[in-house]
């Protein structure tokens, strides 16, 4: 069952099913959970990684966004963008999982946009 170690945490822990090899420099796709969910209408599972494994071991969270009408299973996609492969047993944390609330807007097409302090500046624009 999906989980939050800690009573502050943000995230649900998720669990590989099965032993899995994520082999250095590939994606891995449906990776198994064993879990099926129903998120309530007006909120979306975002699947992040887990911090260790992404500082550590440089696994890479891919195809993370699971809306509410989904129902089926939960199928993990993860990268290793390191130079090792990695191995999980059955049971292992794998990566979290965030329920929030998703803001619908409504799309209009304009030919300008309101004046911002950054404006069009880009990556970096703020000095960082």
């Amino acid at each position: 069952m999906p989980s939050y170690a800690l009573e502050h945490d943000a995230g649900l822990d998720l669990c590989v099913l099965d032993d899995v090899i994520l082999p250095a420099g590939k994606v891995v796709t449906k990776i198994r959970t064993g879990v099926a969910i129903a998120i309530p209408d007006g909120y979306v599972g975002l699947c992040w990684d887990k911090s260790g494994l992404a500082a550590n071991h440089g696994l890479k969270t891919m195809a993370g966004v699971i809306d509410s009408g989904y129902r089926g299973e939960l199928l993990l996609t993860l990268f290793n963008a390191s130079d090792k492969d990695y191995s999980f047993k059955s049971g292992d944390k794998i990566m979290q999982l965030l329920i929030q609330p998703v803001a619908r807007v409504e799309v209009v097409e304009t030919n300008e946009l309101s004046p911002s302090q950054r404006a069009d500046g880009g990556f970096g624009s703020t000095g960082e």
